[in-house]
């Protein structure tokens, strides 16, 4: 139970109906998309503006209470998770699309935004904001910073640290600073802004962002083709930039994934019985051009055996297939209680890691089930429990995913691409990175954040 004199400050800043300790809004917030993991926060606040949170955050100093930022709550590392319970801030009322200049290619937003609608917001100006989480729907755009997403499109776009021109945040101690600037170019000082992004709410608390945009394509083209083999599937991959292409989005689904999502969504995918998938996604601003890189693709597809190439050059077909693919994590989810480890590796290891993947799981006798972005060398291991006791999976499961992650490291890969460490990779961190690295990474953290206030039990043991 808060203490009341904590309580009434709180109601004295964000105003009485804004203050939550009811146990059914408690529980709501207590959870993400992270595995079965739940922790209640001790009081939910909803504030308005930079200023209150500014205030909350220095109270929260006062009395050495944990703040909690928390987005659309679509996490998959536990990152926005009262682990420590504390003061959760909800960045919900912070959901204006504040300025869109079309002359520079720039958009003010509050991180409160969904991803999806300031995408479509841009569209009606013909401008195009590529960072495309399968969470688009729902997660906030300062979520989208907090966990530096990537997405499909990363592959030929980049990751969300690379629209990101200026933000405004308030530091652990309550501070409110802005970094960066609304220029493309810009070296004064520290480059703060890059050093918030994917610190998973442990750094600061983002209140406003500038992102540049870019001009919409004009064309887009989609393709589908299967294999006999996810090695092949994957070996493919490589080849397809050796010989000049950059798709926008290139994903790789394996048999298993396809067959629970078809029985998920009561959809059949399109040669489903071959044991793997590419869908390749092309765009551009000519039309020819995506048809002489397709016509490169089908070259290079066809040296590794691959089925017909169905071809979806509607935005209906297009848009039938993209569904297809989103809906795989949702149907990951249903079977049982999973694990989904966000591994990375250089885009020709990619078959490697699969194999070993494999080899991995079939000694410790868990299924897993792979997809990702096959273009940048993300895949998604999902490994679920199943028929496995609780005992087996929280003590054999445990030393699988550690091997997997020292197999990944050995190919020159890391522990996260998207997902964030914070809460259920923490005790993983030391596979990826050395003890001196991580000593520094704890000495700017206790430089920023002297009380560990903002999002503590993420990233660190």
């Amino acid at each position: 139970m808060i203490e009341k004199s904590i309580l009434k400050k709180l109601v004295d800043i964000c105003g009485k109906d804004n203050v939550f300790t009811d146990s059914e809004i408690l529980s709501l917030f207590s959870r993400d998309e992270t595995e079965k993991f739940s922790f209640l926060p001790d009081v939910v606040v909803k504030p308005d503006s930079a200023g209150k949170i500014s205030s909350i955050v220095k109270l929260a100093n006062e009395i050495k209470m944990p703040v909690i930022p928390r987005g659309g709550g679509t996490g998959l590392s536990g990152g926005s998770l009262a682990v420590k319970g504390g003061i959760m801030i909800s960045m919900e009322k912070f959901n204006k699309i504040l300025n869109i200049d079309k002359d520079n290619f720039q958009a003010s937003v509050e991180p409160g935004v969904i991803t999806q609608v300031f995408q479509e917001t841009l569209e009606k100006y013909g401008l195009y904001y590529p960072v495309d989480p399968a969470s688009k729907g729902s997660c906030f755009l300062g979520g989208n910073l907090a966990e530096n997403s990537g997405g499909p499109r990363a592959v030929k776009y980049g990751t969300t640290k690379d629209y990101v021109l200026s933000i405004e945040f308030v530091s652990p101690q309550g501070k409110l600073i802005q970094s960066g600037a609304s220029t493309i170019k810009n070296v004064t000082g520290y480059n703060l802004s890059q050093l918030i992004i994917g610190s998973e709410g442990t750094l600061g608390i983002i209140t406003k962002i500038t992102f540049r945009v870019l001009p919409i394509p004009l064309f887009k083209k989609l393709i589908l083709v299967a294999f006999d083999s996810p090695e092949k599937a994957a070996a493919a991959v490589s080849e397809i930039f050796i010989n000049g292409v950059i798709p926008s989005a290139l994903e790789f689904l394996e048999k298993d994934a396809i067959k629970i999502t078809e029985k998920h969504i009561g959809r059949l995918f399109p040669n489903s019985e071959y044991d793997a998938h590419l869908l390749i996604e092309l765009d551009g601003y000519y039309n020819e051009t995506l048809e002489l890189d397709i016509e490169k693709i089908a070259e290079v597809l066809y040296k590794f055996d691959c089925s017909e190439i169905i071809l979806a050059d509607t935005p209906e077909k297009m848009e039938s297939l993209w569904i297809l693919r989103r809906a795989v994590g949702e149907a990951v989810k249903s079977i049982s209680q999973y694990r989904e480890e966000d591994t990375v590796v250089p885009r020709s290891k990619l078959p490697e890691l699969l194999k070993g993947v494999k080899e991995i799981c079939s000694r410790y006798n868990i299924r897993s089930i792979c997809y990702g972005h096959a273009g940048d060398g993300n895949l998604h291991i999902n490994l679920l429990k199943e028929h496995l006791d609780d005992n087996y999976w929280n003590n054999e499961g445990i030393e699988a995913v550690k091997e997997i992650f020292r197999h990944t490291v050995s190919l020159g890969g890391t522990i996260s691409g998207e997902h964030g460490i914070g809460y259920s990779q923490k005790n993983y961190l030391n596979i990826a990175l050395t003890e001196d690295a991580i000593s520094l990474m704890k000495t700017i953290k206790q430089s920023l954040d002297p009380n560990n206030i903002l999002n503590p039990g993420k990233i660190f043991i």
